[in-house]
């Protein structure tokens, strides 16, 4: 249950402005935050939700208006000022050092020095103080890049708690979660409530609201459009708030005629975490990859298109055996993927949308000599973005400049060129609003009409659920379950999920 909160706002931002080179990203945005309280700011991809925060946060600087922190005008606010005054922020794209240690990074730009030496063992100290708080079981001598997606956003939410914040903006910070990570994270934020933080909470997982919300504000177009009492809106005036539309339906499966076996995935091993994985995949079917996190479902599709080395196993693809040992060799077989961590792996953030779009596809664009067909490349940026609703002010500003959905639609555009055969999306709508992921379940139903075969991880249930037309789910790096849509329930794939085998035993598991 929420504590009783203050009257008096902690934070005021009033007729808050922002603009960026063609684009008016805030227009005249007001936004209030008290003490002892959860406020969730909520609206679509680029609604400014992220931008907003960032001027809180000293990230951007404003254009117009006026903010005021514990009833002092503050002005403008740079990241020194906003430490001084009690703000940290979670990022929703992860900006760690990922060759420094844990602990490196928990006190990157605050570390501390003895006598004109880093005093490591101190730092080291107290992160593991901070990260047995947080009940986080990682070892601050560990080297980022070397944990999961999940464990780099538990370091995260760490470094910002270790400045002992009285206002924490979080943006998507269960997006690479699981469940019970999930639950360790909202006993943290109600302490931090309890103990009279204010508290932003970015979310598009609008399920997760009820648990941990005092009040809501809702932005759209760079514009604010409502603040209500969580326990005061629907959900369904919440979804139409944001995007200005009623939402008909969450998850618009369609029917498509299966056709022939596409892919076939025989005794797949790779690593520790893929264990002689079967499959099968037809055309104009969409199959999930339901398990948990670190069940090896990305581990096996990073194998499948030749990220990862295998270590045996075979890929046919229409009938044909792949020597697939690059990502080179699975595209140019019609075999392609929208990777889990789109800024790390899906998207060059400094080249522009035009380029990114482009770069994966000139094999196609190139004539004579290898010289772009430059009118060939326009149109083919120009249906992409049409066909996804791209929202940018021009196809040369840089993809990092675009928020976090519509980075996703790039990295899925720039396939929809090539007569691919299989699309393998990894955790497709993963950090995207509600509106967003029905444009890309969309567009998988798209592909899947079109004869594509698509293969899916995802880690919300009711999207496997909702969209898949088989289920595969893997626990350990095996395949443990294999249903219909029609079979499948969330007691089922939970039940697989969790089916733990015997890891000196090596049966061969059967296709399906």
């Amino acid at each position: 249950m929420a504590t009783e909160t203050s009257d008096k706002p902690i934070v005021e931002m009033r007729h808050i402005d922002k603009f960026f080179p063609g684009v008016r990203a805030l227009d005249d945005v007001s936004f209030e935050l008290r003490a002892g309280e959860v406020m969730a700011l909520l609206g679509e991809n680029g609604a400014g939700k992220s931008t907003l925060m960032k001027i809180l946060g000293g990230a951007y600087t404003r254009d117009g208006g006026e903010i005021s922190v514990f009833g002092r005008d503050v002005g403008d606010i740079t990241p020194a000022t906003a430490r001084e005054l009690g703000v940290a922020m979670i990022h929703q794209e992860m900006n760690m050092c990922t060759q420094l240690s844990v602990a490196e990074n928990i006190f990157l730009g605050r570390e501390i020095v003895n006598g004109g030496v880093l005093s490591n063992r101190e730092m080291n100290r107290l992160s593991r103080d901070v990260l047995n708080h947080l009940k986080i079981n990682i070892d601050p001598d560990t080297i980022v890049g070397d944990l999961p997606v999940s464990k780099q956003q538990l370091v995260e939410i760490a470094k910002a708690l270790q400045v002992n914040a009285k206002i924490l903006i979080m943006d998507e910070p269960t997006s690479a979660l699981t469940a019970k990570e999930i639950e360790d994270l909202f006993a943290i934020i109600h302490r931090l409530r309890d103990d009279g933080c204010g508290i932003v909470y970015i979310s598009h997982r609008l399920e997760e609201l009820q648990s941990i919300v005092d009040r809501v504000t809702i932005m759209r177009d760079g514009k604010f459009i409502t603040r209500a009492r969580f326990s005061d809106i629907a959900m369904d005036e919440i979804i139409a708030h944001m995007v200005g539309r009623e939402i008909k339906e969450k998850f618009p499966r369609v029917t498509a005629t299966r056709g022939k076996k596409i892919l076939e995935v025989r005794h797949l091993n790779a690593g520790r975490m893929v264990r002689d994985v079967s499959f099968d995949l037809y055309e104009g079917e969409i199959v999930g990859l339901a398990g948990l996190m670190g069940a090896g479902r990305t581990e096996t599709t990073r194998a499948i298109f030749g990220v990862d080395p295998r270590d045996g196993g075979e890929i046919i693809l229409d009938g044909k055996s792949l020597d697939i040992t690059s990502p080179l060799d699975a595209i140019r077989a019609g075999l392609v993927l929208a990777p889990e961590d789109r800024k790390k792996d899906g998207l060059c953030t400094k080249l522009s949308i035009r380029e990114n779009i482009a770069l994966p596809n000139l094999d196609l664009l190139s004539g004579v000599g290898g010289v772009v067909n430059r009118r060939r490349e326009r149109e083919m940026v120009a249906k992409t973005v049409a066909n996804l609703h791209v929202k940018l002010a021009s196809p040369e500003m840089d993809a990092g400049n675009l928020s976090g959905g519509n980075q996703q639609k790039v990295v899925v555009g720039k396939w929809l060129a090539r007569s691919s055969r299989v699309v393998i999306f990894d955790e497709p709508t993963r950090g995207i609003d509600v509106a967003a992921k029905v444009e890309i379940y969309t567009l998988m139903n798209r592909l899947k009409q079109s004869g594509i075969g698509i293969l899916f991880v995802s880690s919300e249930m009711p999207e496997v659920l909702g969209m898949a037309d088989r289920i595969l789910v893997m626990c350990d790096g095996r395949i443990t379950g294999h249903f219909t849509a029609a079979e499948a329930t969330q007691e089922k794939v939970l039940e697989a999920a969790m089916r733990f085998e015997n890891k000196s035993e090596r049966r061969p598991a059967a296709a399906v």
